[in-house]
């Protein structure tokens, strides 16, 4: 006797709709570092100096979301970027353009959280910078991953 139609035991994980299934994702090219801006650490016409060590500025979010780029299903995590300037501080808003535009982009987590720190130290030049970045469970696993940048001269 031939089957003609394969058993349920018999239907490959191809064959059972949305198993293969791949979204698109965008290349790194599609992380916008170009709508990062600066203000001055200090202002110039502020009469009162200020005492004491640099500030550390801490900044958080729980809306990153790069994709994960073998499946282009989203991933989302807590950033948190704590930094002490130089000269100058990170624009509130850009941050915010420039971490969505993330949104789609294909990318590790490892390699997301080194490539916000690259960019940031790139931008402000500053004294210290850590990125740390927590991403929800995926298959039960969660991953955090931190990524250090201490300028030469303070070393």
């Amino acid at each position: 006797m031939t089957q003609t139609e394969p058993t349920p035991a018999a239907t490959s994980a191809k064959d059972c709709g949305g198993f293969d299934r791949r979204y698109d994702v965008q290349g790194l090219d599609a992380i916008d570092v170009a709508v990062l801006d600066t203000f001055a650490a200090i202002r110039e016409d502020d009469p009162v100096r200020y005492p004491g060590e640099p500030s550390e500025i801490v900044i958080s979010t729980d809306e990153f979301s790069p994709v994960c780029p073998w499946s282009g299903l989203p991933d989302f995590g807590r950033l948190e970027i704590r930094y002490v300037p130089r000269e100058k501080c990170v624009e509130l808003k850009s941050l915010k353009y420039y971490l969505t535009s993330y949104r789609f982009v294909g990318i590790y987590h490892e390699h997301a959280t080194r490539r916000v720190l690259a960019d940031l130290v790139a931008l402000l030049d500053p004294l210290r910078l850590s990125i740390d970045c927590d991403y929800g469970l995926r298959g039960g696993i969660r991953t955090a991953v931190k990524a250090n940048y201490v300028a030469e001269d303070q070393k």
